[in-house]
């Protein structure tokens, strides 16, 4: 029962949209990340100086926002993956779900 369960599943058209969708949404979001955490990276090993430099007259360096917004970045991009995820991936597997159980 569970083997024919699961060729149901993986033959329903809504389940192949959601694997594609999820699927490239996911590297998506990979892409960005990588780019964000490995430029933050690349200028710690090639450029110490500009992240050094100090932001006006105080102690604050520039090296500092930057690595904040790295952070901030990945609750970003976290919380709209968990806001699709919620609402179209939900929907389709709840669609699945409703389609494949009957």
């Amino acid at each position: 029962m569970q083997a024919d369960l699961a060729q149901r599943i993986a033959a329903h058209p809504k389940y192949r949209e959601l694997k594609t969708k999820r699927s490239s949404f996911g590297w998506v979001l990979t892409v960005a990340m990588m780019v964000v955490y490995y430029g933050f990276i690349l200028l710690v090993a090639f450029d110490k100086e500009l992240l050094a430099t100090r932001m006006g007259q105080g102690v604050m360096t520039w090296g500092m926002p930057i690595g904040l917004f790295v952070i901030i970045f990945t609750v970003v991009i976290t919380a709209i993956y968990v806001r699709r995820a919620n609402s179209e991936f939900d929907q389709l597997t709840d669609d699945i779900n409703k389609a494949v159980l009957k």
